[in-house]
């Protein structure tokens, strides 16, 4: 186990937009795990990483194409998006350009910091690889605009390298929903880090109307494993239906992050550090879905299994709630913070958010009740020109949802949580068999 702190990292303070309940980690502890970070302790160093896993093999378009179809590559952002559909898109197109997406916008989520500072050459390793079987015009590094540690470590590790294929760095603009698909092209084209709306996939047309493949960096480290190690001890990892692992990132306010990382098939109470224990959690960020101790405790780690639980794994993170404090305390902090990230560039978030973030608040003061947030988030959902107002009502109906009781409570000028702080907490070795 490691941990890393950044010197640089500041906090800003002339933003009059919410703060976010999770501030951006100044420390990030990264565990050993069994595929992307086994071996983290011989260092990060382009020398180091050959030692670890050899020179990169050259594959063809057809030849990617098929390694990763059969162990089912899926994307480790959002949405787990399958890999070789992007790369089917990419097949009869133009030459494309490729990117590696590091801005983490999302405060509770360090995973990709976590491969910067340690996996640094498996994620080029991973881009590199289907630059050449794409024979890629250009590859983009798109750095983190407010985690200082993480981008200078990317910068020596390309500084090493002496690759095929052009690379370009750019850095993110500190903001949520700067690390979204098509706020990314809008960075590389040199106009404001923010998302517009598009009718076409970037893997059509995206930066400078050129085909684009672009993938979070835990996605590109898990494409260079794969080329670098082969199907067969990639695929060791995992379950016969779902091969490989995932980065999770357990945090709770107030406290520095750990990512770990998961087999699929894992339980995920296995993963979880002690505090996590008995407590409700938000899987997925900020964007994501409340679950209760009990889901937790009986869910394995696995996409589908989480989807048919009704809290999608998107970016990995399990964001525990701390004991004193609600989940519709959190939740209303969230939702504040969530408006004040959009791109003020259409009606459900230039509005729409801030009147939703607002009801939310009265039904935590005990002044408003959930009826009004329900028809506010009715009125956003699907309307917003990207993803985000869509993220902040999945984020608002699962606490609806989830915690129906504590919202009633609320509106009666109570709070469960407050009362259960009289109870005695139980320890993690109670829920340990």
């Amino acid at each position: 186990m490691t941990t890393y702190l950044d010197p640089h990292h500041t906090v800003r303070t002339d933003d009059a937009r919410p703060a976010s309940p999770v501030p951006i980690p100044t420390r990030v502890t990264v565990e050993p795990g069994p595929a992307l970070l086994a071996g983290i302790e011989h260092g990060a160093s382009l020398g180091a990483h050959r030692r670890q896993y050899g020179e990169l093999p050259r594959l063809d378009r057809d030849a990617l194409h098929d390694l990763v179809g059969r162990v089912r590559l899926r994307g480790r952002g959002g949405a787990a998006f399958p890999f070789a559909t992007k790369l089917e898109a990419l097949r009869r197109g133009r030459r494309p350009v490729l990117v590696i997406n590091m801005s983490e916008g999302e405060p509770a989520s360090s995973k990709d910091a976590a491969l910067a500072l340690t996996r640094p050459h498996l994620v080029i390793d991973g881009a590199v690889a289907a630059a050449r079987a794409l024979h890629a015009r250009e590859l983009h590094v798109v750095l983190p605009g407010d985690r200082p540690a993480a981008a200078t470590a990317m910068r020596t590790a390309l500084a090493e390298r002496d690759d095929s294929v052009p690379v370009h760095s750019h850095v993110a603009t500190p903001r949520f929903v700067a690390g979204q698909a098509k706020a990314v092209v809008e960075l590389l084209a040199g106009r404001p880090n923010l998302p517009v709306t598009s009718w076409k996939p970037d893997a059509i047309a995206g930066h400078q109307g050129r085909p684009t493949l672009l993938s979070n960096a835990e996605t590109w480290a898990r494409l260079g494993l794969l080329v670098l190690r082969g199907e067969r001890e990639y695929a060791a990892v995992g379950t016969r239906d779902e091969s490989g692992a995932t980065l999770l990132t357990l945090s709770r306010p107030g406290a520095d992050p750990l990512v770990r990382e998961a087999a699929y098939g894992d339980r995920l109470r296995d993963h979880l550090p002690a505090h996590a224990y008995g407590r409700p959690a938000l899987i997925g960020g900020f964007h994501g879905s409340w679950a209760t101790w009990e889901t937790m405790a009986s869910a394995r780690v696995s996409v589908p299994g989480l989807r048919g639980l009704g809290v999608a794994l998107g970016a990995g993170v399990v964001l525990s709630s701390p004991a004193g404090q609600c989940p519709l305390t959190l939740t209303s902090q969230v939702v504040d913070y969530l408006a004040g990230q959009s791109a003020g560039r259409c009606g459900p978030c230039f509005n729409g958010l801030p009147a939703l973030a607002g009801a939310l608040g009265a039904v935590r003061d005990g002044s408003g009740g959930p009826v009004r947030v329900t028809q506010l988030a009715t009125l956003v959902e699907r309307r917003g020109a990207c993803a985000h107002p869509d993220g902040t009502v999945r984020l608002v109906r699962s606490l609806l949802g989830t915690f129906a009781a504590e919202v009633s409570a609320h509106g009666e000028g109570r709070c469960l949580e407050a009362s259960r702080l009289r109870v005695v907490p139980v320890t993690a070795r109670e829920f340990a068999s």
